[in-house]
C-alpha cells in the first residue's frame, strides 16, 4: 500500500476524533491554485488537514491522522472496532515524520495532530506515537504544534516522555457513566482514563516548579490536556454530560472538553445492526452544539453546571442558547441597571459577552452610557433589550416569559457552526 492511500485511509479514520479540530479542508480549484503538472508550485491536497484554533483566536491547519486504525477493541460506537468491516492501515514513523515535514515545509499545516487505534499492548502503541514525536523534534528539526492522543492504560513513565516532546495531551473520556462505558466499550475504563488525566496534572505542576528552580527544565505539554465527550450514543442526558465536564475542568484543569455528536456507524462485522446503539436518522448536531454553548457558560461566564440544568430540565433547550433560556426562567433577577451592575450580573445577561461586559465597566468609570454607546461596546442589544435598563429607561420589559421565549427562539433550531466569539 502507498503512503497517498495510507493518508487517504488513515486521515479518514482521524475525523471521528473532534478534540482539535472543527472540520476538514477543502480546496476547491481555482484562480488561487495550480493545477498539478503546471510547472507551478502551491498545489493543496485536502486528505488529513483539518481546522483548530487558538487560544488567541487564530486558525490554524493541522495534519490529523491515526498511527493504525487497527484496533483490538471492539467499542460498539466505534468506526473502528475489532469486529467492524473497514479497511486497515498503519504509518511507519518514518512516513509520519517525512509526511509531517513535507506538508509543514509547504505551508499546507502548522501541526499534527496524532491518534491510533489499540493495534498491540497499549505501552507499545505509546511507544510509536512517543518515537513519532521525539523523532520529529530531534531528528527533523520540527518546532511545529504537535498533540498526542495518550492510550488507555499506559503508565506514568510513557506519559512524561510524551509531554516531552507534544504541546499537548488528550484522553478521551468519550461516555459520561461508567455504566455507558461497560455497555458500549467494555473494555476501557473511565478509572484508568482519569489516572492518566491526573498523571498529567501532577506531572505539570511538577515540572512548573522545577522550572522555578532550574531554568533549563523542558516545558511539560505546554498547551495542557483536553478530552472528548460522545453525545448521543447513549441514554445519558444533557445534565450528566455537563456536570461531568465541570469536574473534569475543576480536578484536572482541562483546557477544553469537546462534544461530538454520535454518527451512527452502521453494522457490525457480522452485518447485524448492533442493538446496543441507539436507532437515529443522524447525528445529533443540534445538542452538540447547544453543548458546546453551555460549555462555554461554563469557562468564561461563570456559571455551574447546576445552574444550567436541574433534575426537572436535564436537557437544554433546542430552540433557546443556554444563557437566553436560563435568564426567562430566572426573571426575577431583571431588569438589570447597566450602569451600576457589577461584573458577574453583567455576564447573566444576554447579549452582553465577557469582552463586552469589561467595556462597559472601563467605560461608566469616565462617563455615561448610552444605549448606541452599549452596541459599539459590542452588545447585542436585540437579545439584552429584554433583560436591562440605563439609567432606568427601558428598550423592552422582561414582562412575559412566552413573549420573550418567542422573540428569541430560533424556530428552525441553531445552525450548524458554532459561534466561537462574542460578536
Amino acid at each position: 500500500m502507498d503512503l497517498e492511500e495510507k493518508l487517504s485511509i488513515l486521515a479518514g479514520a482521524a475525523k471521528y476524533d473532534a478534540s482539535c479540530a472543527s472540520s476538514g479542508s477543502g480546496a476547491p480549484q481555482g484562480s488561487r491554485h495550480v493545477q498539478a503538472g503546471s510547472g507551478g508550485f502551491g498545489v493543496s491536497n485536502p486528505i488529513g488537514v483539518c481546522h483548530s484554533w487558538t487560544g488567541d483566536g487564530r486558525c490554524i491547519s493541522l495534519l490529523k491522522v491515526l498511527y493504525s486504525n487497527v484496533c483490538r477493541f471492539d467499542c460498539a460506537y466505534c468506526v473502528h472496532r475489532i469486529s467492524a468491516d473497514t479497511k486497515r492501515a498503519s504509518f511507519t514513523t518514518d512516513e509520519l515524520i517525512r509526511l509531517t515535514c513535507a506538508l509543514y515545509q509547504r505551508n499546507y499545516v502548522e501541526g499534527l495532530f496524532l491518534s491510533s487505534g489499540i493495534f498491540a499492548d497499549p505501552d507499545m502503541v505509546m511507544e510509536r506515537l512517543i518515537a513519532t514525536a521525539k523523532k520529529l523534534r530531534t531528528e527533523a528539526g520540527y518546532g511545529g504544534y504537535i498533540h498526542l492522543k495518550i492510550i488507555p492504560g499506559v503508565g506514568e513513565t510513557l506519559i512524561r516522555e510524551a509531554g516531552r516532546w507534544a504541546d499537548r495531551l488528550s484522553a478521551n473520556i468519550e461516555l459520561p457513566t461508567d455504566q455507558s462505558l461497560q455497555t458500549l466499550a467494555p473494555q476501557k475504563s473511565g478509572k484508568v482514563i482519569f489516572q492518566a488525566m491526573e498523571d498529567v496534572l501532577q506531572l505539570g505542576a511538577q515540572y512548573g516548579e522545577d522550572r522555578k528552580r532550574i531554568k533549563t527544565t523542558p516545558v511539560f505539554a505546554p498547551a495542557g490536556q483536553s478530552t472528548q465527550l460522545i453525545v448521543g450514543a447513549t441514554a445519558d442526558d444533557d445534565r450528566q454530560i455537563l456536570a461531568l465536564s465541570a469536574s473534569l475542568y475543576r480536578k484536572f484543569a482541562l483546557r477544553r472538553v469537546y462534544y461530538s455528536a454520535f454518527i451512527p456507524v452502521g453494522v457490525s462485522g457480522e452485518g447485524i445492526p448492533d442493538s446496543r446503539l441507539p436507532d437515529i436518522p443522524g447525528p445529533p448536531l443540534v445538542r452538540e452544539h447547544r453543548l458546546y454553548q453551555a460549555d462555554w457558560l461554563l469557562r468564561f461566564y461563570h456559571f455551574s453546571a447546576g445552574e444550567i440544568l436541574d433534575p426537572a430540565t436535564p436537557y437544554l433547550d433546542t430552540h433557546l442558547d443556554p444563557k437566553t433560556a436560563w435568564a426567562i426562567q430566572h426573571l426575577d433577577q431583571f431588569p438589570l441597571e447597566v450602569s451600576t451592575a457589577d461584573y458577574e450580573a453583567l455576564l447573566r445577561v444576554p447579549g452582553i459577552g465577557a469582552t463586552s461586559g469589561r467595556r462597559i465597566i472601563e467605560t461608566r468609570r469616565s462617563r455615561s452610557l448610552s444605549f448606541d454607546g452599549l452596541r459599539r461596546l459590542g452588545v447585542i442589544l436585540k437579545r439584552a433589550r429584554y433583560f436591562i435598563t440605563l439609567a432606568g429607561a427601558f428598550l423592552d420589559r422582561p414582562d412575559d416569559p412566552n413573549r420573550l421565549r418567542d422573540m428569541l427562539s430560533d424556530s428552525e433550531g441553531p445552525g450548524l457552526q458554532l459561534p466561537l466569539f462574542d460578536f
